[in-house]
C-alpha cells in the first residue's frame, strides 16, 4: 500500500495542507492548478465584482467544465485509438494473407520453372535426336 503524503500548498493566498496517496509533486501541481484558475478569472474584472461565494461557485463551475471536456478528450482518443487497433488488426491479416499468397505464387513459379527447365531439355534431346535421324 501506498504511503499518504502530507504536504503545505498555497492556493488563493492561504496556506493548505494537502494529503493523498499521491507525490507531493502531484499535489503541489493540483495545487498550481487552481492558483492558475484562481489568476485567470481574477483578471476579470466582472468575477472579482462577484461575491465570494458567487465566484466559489464560478470557479467550482469552471473545473467541472474542464473535467467533463478532459473526460469527453479521453474518450475520443480512446475511439480513435480502438479504430487505429482494429485497422492495425485488418492491415496485419492483410499482410498475412498477402504473404501467404506470395508463398504460392512463389511455389507455382519453381514449379513453373521446372516445367521450363524440363521443356527444355526435351526440346534440346528431341533436336538432337531430329539431327541424328537427318
Amino acid at each position: 500500500m501506498s504511503v499518504k503524503t502530507d504536504t503545505e500548498v498555497i492556493i488563493g493566498g492561504k496556506v493548505f495542507t494537502l494529503s493523498g496517496y499521491e507525490s507531493e509533486e502531484y499535489l503541489q501541481k493540483v495545487a498550481s492548478y487552481i492558483n492558475n484558475k484562481l489568476s485567470e478569472y481574477n483578471k476579470v474584472e466582472s468575477f472579482r465584482r462577484q461575491p465570494q461565494d458567487t465566484q466559489n461557485v464560478l470557479m467550482q463551475l469552471n473545473l467541472a467544465d474542464d473535467y467533463f471536456k478532459a473526460r469527453k478528450q479521453i474518450s475520443l482518443l480512446e475511439e480513435e485509438i480502438q479504430s487505429k487497433e482494429k485497422e492495425l488488426y485488418n492491415l496485419k491479416h492483410e499482410l498475412i494473407a498477402s504473404q501467404i499468397k506470395l508463398e504460392n505464387m512463389e511455389k507455382n513459379i519453381k514449379g513453373l520453372q521446372t516445367e521450363v527447365n524440363d521443356s527444355a531439355r526435351k526440346i534440346v534431346r528431341l533436336e538432337t535426336e531430329l539431327k541424328k535421324q537427318q
